[in-house]
């Protein structure tokens, strides 16, 4: 199963010409870059960790893909996510973020059902990778 979150979550993954690209983009608007890694990419799991610091002082999209090629070495087997901050005042917000590298096997999701009061359903998801080990020895 192929996790779809971000911003071109509908596009096939993008090659490290593109990604630089939308990092030159972002720079161009002044927006800081972050790196975020995860080994839970559950739609609900918006807080992923955070790769060293915030780049808000760098300005050149090669530094930017420096950092991401060391994140991708720590963290070859896990999920990592590039994304966008812009400060300005009223924003101050994630404006932009896409998945940047995945594991070779993405474990995927199922259904969960849980029965309620009165007949009633909710229906959840549940990532395998969870269930199988815990936190930090997935994959």
């Amino acid at each position: 199963m192929r996790v779809t979150q971000g911003t071109f979550s509908f596009l096939p993954d993008l090659s490290n010409a593109q990604i630089a690209k939308q990092v030159e983009y972002c720079l161009d608007q002044g927006w800081a870059i972050g790196l975020e890694t995860t080994d839970d990419p559950h739609p609900r799991n918006t807080f992923w960790e955070m790769y060293g610091n915030p780049m808000f002082d760098l300005r050149d999209a090669a530094g930017v893909m420096l950092e991401l090629e060391a994140c991708r070495k720590a963290f070859a087997r896990r999920y990592i996510r590039l994304t966008a901050f812009d400060s300005t005042h009223g924003t101050e917000s994630v404006v932009l973020s896409f998945i940047v590298n995945r594991p070779e096997v993405e474990p995927g999701f199922r259904l969960v059902r849980s029965e309620g009061p009165g007949r009633s359903m909710r229906y959840g998801i549940e990532s395998y990778a969870v269930q199988s080990r815990p936190e930090g020895g997935r994959y």
